[in-house]
């Protein structure tokens, strides 16, 4: 992939898009303590052993993201 001003404005979107996520995580850390621990999300726990995947939680952002995606190609 050659590097051209399309591959910058996409980095530079992604990583606004990981800054305003941090952002989210710093500050409403304390409303957000249901996403990880939807039902359907998967946790085991034992002694020496903890196992997490959280299926829910990966569904919801996935559907969140896929709509933001249809919105920004419909608005453009």
């Amino acid at each position: 992939m050659p590097l051209n001003s399309e591959t910058g404005k996409y980095l530079i979107i992604a990583g606004l898009l990981i800054m305003l996520a941090g952002f989210a995580v710093y500050f409403f850390n304390g409303r957000l303590h249901w996403l990880g621990r939807l039902p359907g999300d998967i946790r085991v726990e034992r002694e020496n052993f903890r196992f997490y995947l959280p299926v829910t939680t990966l569904i919801i952002i996935n559907l969140l993201l896929y709509i933001i995606m249809r919105l920004w190609r419909w608005l453009s």
